[in-house]
């Protein structure tokens, strides 16, 4: 196989397997725009509040200012309120074509509200997420994670195998 390919998720298609990872502070507009410059062949969106959006905060709605940006583009979102992330994943389906679940972030202003790699605790809720934004919307949906939250806690596989199972 080419180190470089095309590659499909859901029905969108990528140029090439080079996806920008959503970093905090970092995967601004400007920043996705020169990455798009330099042949990524999709970049993402800052993680962005569920809650934030659901309660229809401005500051959080500028980090999806995507205006003369090349497609495709991934919108990441992060909650542990299974609501709030159905409503999120609403919100950004007309400016993503993918959207990512961040069950990955281990900041600790993320955890304490049991978002991001906290989810990785309690399975359950976590599966329950994937499957309820999967519903809620048509495009394509992605997780980010993390192996565990610590090595006493290895839980991708059997996550990421209850996450496929029930979305089918």
């Amino acid at each position: 196989m080419e180190l470089l390919h095309k590659i499909k998720i859901g029905d969108v298609e990528l140029e090439n397997n080079i996806i920008l990872a959503p970093m905090a502070g970092i995967t601004d507009l400007p920043f996705r725009l020169i990455c798009k410059s330099f042949g990524a062949g999709a970049v993402c969106t800052e993680m962005v509040s569920a809650k934030a959006l659901m309660y229809g905060d401005e500051k959080t709605k500028l980090l999806l200012n995507t205006k003369e940006e090349k497609r495709p583009i991934i919108v990441q979102i992060f909650g542990s309120d299974i609501e709030a992330m159905k409503v999120a994943s609403k919100y950004v389906e007309d400016i993503a074509d993918i959207i990512d679940i961040n069950m990955g972030c281990p900041a600790p202003k993320v955890v304490k509200n049991g978002d991001g790699s906290k989810l990785l605790l309690d399975i359950d809720l976590a599966v329950s997420i994937a499957k309820e934004v999967v519903n809620a919307v048509s495009k394509p949906v992605t997780v980010k994670l993390r192996k565990g939250w610590d090595n006493k806690h290895i839980v991708y596989e059997e996550l990421r195998k209850k996450i496929r199972r029930s979305s089918e």
